[in-house]
């Protein structure tokens, strides 16, 4: 089976300035990689305010903004570029779909859309939308994008979002772009099985994942869908053997490899480079 290697941008641990950006892509495509995963978070939180703040990040943690990010890169690179999670439902429906759709046409369909519901209330509250109703608003979601990037006229009366006769111009050139989902509960699991594309897992391969498998499997099998035909994305981190850690997604079904190089001690932008360049010639990538 072929799988597909890229790699996370390690956003937090680089200067965000564009040479920076152009130089990490430019060379990590020169080594082989297929595509490029970015986080998204609009909004750290100030510890200093929010008593108790325990998030992995906060407010003087650096983020690109996904699409923005990716409006730059679709000039730079031919890979393909991957939101490995958008937030979703704490943006406007319709803007997400039509800065996608852009985002698709700049790629020329080398774009997956991944979304999630998030952790972060301060940043949900702070863009007025309702943390609490997060998951039931995803799936709705789903069905909308999906509307938006194949017809031209949409009329959508749904429990958040309502569109009266209206449509994208340009469509996407992927019809619909395919739809990936982060998940870390059994409701967000069965969410993956009846809507999404595909999913990037949380964890290694093992007891938790071959549990959230069969919790995806179920909710595939409630939808009338395929399980087999979900894609799935693991994570390769610095520091272990990359061609026997793939060989352990592969055999759990990984259509998507993307490798992590954060938090493993690289101090700059070449150190980073270096560790994707040795492990580009451990997957056999480059020579």
């Amino acid at each position: 089976m072929s799988v597909q290697i890229g790699v996370i941008y390690p956003q937090t641990e680089l200067p965000t300035d564009p040479v920076t950006v152009r130089t990490y892509v430019t060379e990590v495509e020169h080594l082989g990689y297929h595509h490029v995963v970015v986080y998204d978070h609009v909004l750290g939180a100030d510890p200093s305010v929010h008593a108790g703040w325990s998030g992995p990040y906060d407010i003087d943690t650096p983020f690109h903004e996904p699409f923005v990010l990716f409006g730059f890169l679709s000039g730079i690179t031919r890979m393909e570029l991957a939101t490995g999670i958008v937030i979703a439902p704490q943006r406007q429906s319709a803007l997400l779909a039509k800065q996608a759709a852009e985002v698709d046409v700049l790629t020329e369909g080398r774009f997956r859309l991944g979304v999630g519901t998030g952790w972060n209330k301060v940043e949900y509250d702070a863009l007025g939308e309702d943390f609490h109703t997060r998951g039931r608003r995803l799936e709705e979601q789903v069905s909308l994008l999906r509307k938006l990037w194949t017809e031209r006229s949409v009329s959508f009366e749904g429990q958040f979002d309502t569109i009266r006769g209206a449509g994208l111009a340009p469509l996407p050139a992927q019809r619909p772009i395919p739809i990936w989902m982060g998940a870390s509960s059994a409701a967000a699991f069965e969410r993956i099985g009846r809507v999404a594309d595909g999913w990037f897992p949380m964890m290694a391969p093992g007891e938790r994942l071959t549990e959230a498998l069969r919790n995806i499997s179920t909710g595939a099998e409630q939808a009338g869908r395929d399980p087999g035909s979900i894609g799935m994305e693991g994570r390769i981190p610095a520091g272990v053997d990359a061609a026997r850690f793939a060989d352990k997604w592969r055999q759990v079904g990984a259509t998507h490899l993307s490798v992590d190089t954060m938090r493993a001690g690289n101090a700059d932008l070449r150190s980073h480079l270096n560790s994707l360049a040795s492990t580009a010639r451990s997957l056999g990538l480059t020579q």
